[in-house]
């Protein structure tokens, strides 16, 4: 829990050497391990996160969010609100917020700070409605299957997910009001990250390498370009032979212009090259899944890595300052790149980015090929939701004639495969149940009862839940969910209740992430695109958070009677 909460350790280790060190001293059987691995319901989650690659790409959100965002902000808003939740439902939240995310920021109709929170936390609250709709679900399906009990259905969620989603939103409506306006001319320019310098015709300089220049060693800056006869090198090779005018583009603690003045025949100025520059740049945020979260610049050779630059790094309204190849980064972070002409031709970066402007455009879906993937998804999920196909095999299939069709291919499952989930649901399986068999659980369960004495097993119920809320604030909504299912059995159990109730208590708390932004993907990826502060979040979702609390223990026990 000390780990998880520092953050300091990557979820997939933890739950990794957890579910190991359970195996090597003989609590829970190697079998168990290798059997949670191949639970049907963490089998279906990944096969339909592999499907979602697909529909992400499709042109139709890009279509329509621009009828979405005119008008009054208070109808665009709830608009916005409105179709995010209903495509939330059947679609990974993830791809929906970052299909949405580029286009709200460039918009010039209403401030994107005004927009982005409501469009992350509509996405969790139509997650909620249906089996499909988050990851959070569908994790705690494979908990139910790997207990024994039967599988959640496609709309179970409902009668309680759908009531709860109405009401935040109505709250949303409100609290949105408090959000600030951080409109785009607010922004620091992209200039401002910019220092050049021209090669004098008589500078030492001419004729030498960047490298025996001593170029790339520089206090605070880092040589990002080369402007030469209106072409631009990017990036710059060590071996790259200085000529006579020449500009050098720097990057890094600007303000350190003296660390350019023992260079003989290099004349600093001003932005002579910003026209150019501005064709050549590419913002982009940092995704959940990327290697770069928790390591520098310098530990992962960007550079090499990518065949781009980082000019600027930005956390939510902050502009990072210092040596950038030093700065740990986060999740959530927005980058400002100078890209090489051929960035786009990169495969990784669908899997570390989402790109909010600049040139870079992933290539869409042609209008066949989006009705082929969307008419298969609903087929699917209609033919599941009536119990005529199972939703794994129907899934499969889909997965199959998207390759064959070659709108997915195999080298894109190969880059977007979600293997640290996999690794963090199949450890958390093993780690549940060897909590089960060994008493572990029966030990909390019975310590929350004791602390519920008076109040019954409703009482209990809401402790569950609470335990749930508070930390899928603090971890992560899937980690919540892993922790607390087991505790959450024992205790219906221990009262001789129908489990469901609980199951559900495990399920909405482990997805009601809506005050602190690190708890939960999406509001990590739109915090640096709207410029927000913490605050921001606290003012705005914790009248959501009231909201569907109170809706959630209200309903559940209506719905799932204990």
């Amino acid at each position: 829990m000390v780990l998880l909460i520092q953050g300091r350790v990557p979820p997939a280790v933890l739950f990794t050497c957890w579910a190991v060190g359970y195996v090597l001293l003989g609590v829970t059987e190697q079998q168990a391990l290798l059997t949670s691995f191949s639970n049907p319901a963490l089998i279906t989650l990944l096969v339909l996160m592999l499907v979602s690659l697909a529909l992400e790409r499709s042109p139709l959100l890009d279509r329509v969010s621009d009828t979405l965002l005119k008008g009054r902000e208070s109808m665009a808003s709830l608009r916005l609100m409105g179709v995010t939740a209903f495509l939330s439902a059947f679609l990974n939240n993830t791809a929906v917020v970052g299909s949405l995310l580029g286009v709200i920021s460039r918009q010039g109709y209403i401030p994107a700070s005004r927009l982005l929170i409501p469009l992350s936390y509509a996405s969790i609250l139509g997650g909620i409605t249906t089996l499909v709709g988050t990851s959070t679900n569908l994790v705690v399906n494979s908990f139910v299957i790997n207990a024994g009990l039967p599988p959640l259905g496609m709309f179970q969620f409902t009668l309680v997910g759908l009531p709860v989603a109405l009401l935040c939103i109505l709250g949303l409506m409100f609290s949105a009001r408090l959000l600030p306006q951080n409109r785009v001319q607010d922004q620091e320019t992209p200039q401002s990250y910019f220092l050049e310098a021209q090669v004098m015709a008589d500078s030492p300089l001419i004729g030498k390498s960047i490298e025996a220049n001593q170029l790339r060693n520089l206090n605070g800056l880092f040589l990002l370009e080369i402007l030469r006869n209106d072409r631009l090198l990017s990036p710059v090779s060590p071996d790259e032979v200085l000529q006579q005018d020449d500009v050098l583009v720097f990057t890094g603690e600007v303000e350190k212009v003296q660390a350019l003045q023992r260079f003989p025949g290099l004349q600093l100025f001003g932005n002579g090259v910003d026209r150019l520059l501005a064709s050549n740049l590419v913002e982009v945020v940092i995704a959940h899944e990327s290697e770069l979260a928790n390591r520098t610049l310098r530990e992962v050779d960007f550079r090499t890595l990518f065949n781009a630059g980082v000019v600027g790094i930005r956390r939510g309204k902050r502009r990072l300052t210092g040596q950038l190849g030093q700065i740990p980064l986060r999740v959530g972070d927005s980058l400002l790149l100078a890209v090489g002409p051929d960035f786009t031709d990169q495969r990784n970066i669908d899997r570390n980015f989402h790109v909010i402007s600049g040139t870079l455009q992933r290539p869409k879906l042609h209008k066949r090929q989006s009705l082929l993937a969307f008419c298969g998804f609903g087929i699917v999920i209609a033919l599941a939701a009536a119990s005529m196909v199972p939703l794994l095999n129907g899934l499969l299939v889909l997965l199959a004639a998207l390759l064959v069709t070659r709108i997915l291919t195999l080298s894109e499952l190969r880059r977007r495969f979600p293997f640290e989930l996999w690794l963090i649901i199949g450890s958390a399986l093993t780690v549940a149940k060897a909590l089960e068999s060994s008493g572990g659980a029966q030990l909390v369960a019975d310590a929350v009862r004791s602390l519920s004495s008076g109040y019954g097993v409703y009482g209990a119920f809401i402790g569950v839940f609470l335990i749930t809320l508070i930390l899928t604030e603090i971890v992560t909504n899937n980690a919540a969910a892993a922790l607390v299912f087991p505790i959450g059995l024992s205790t219906a159990s221990a009262f001789g209740a129908d489990p469901m109730p609980f199951i559900m208590a495990v399920a909405f708390g482990a997805s009601a992430c809506f005050i602190i932004p690190f708890g939960y993907q999406t509001h990590l990826m739109v915090y640096s695109p709207g410029r927000y502060r913490m605050v921001d979040y606290l003012k705005t979702g914790l009248p959501v958070s009231l909201l569907y609390s109170a809706g959630v223990i209200t309903l559940v026990p209506l719905m799932f009677p204990f």
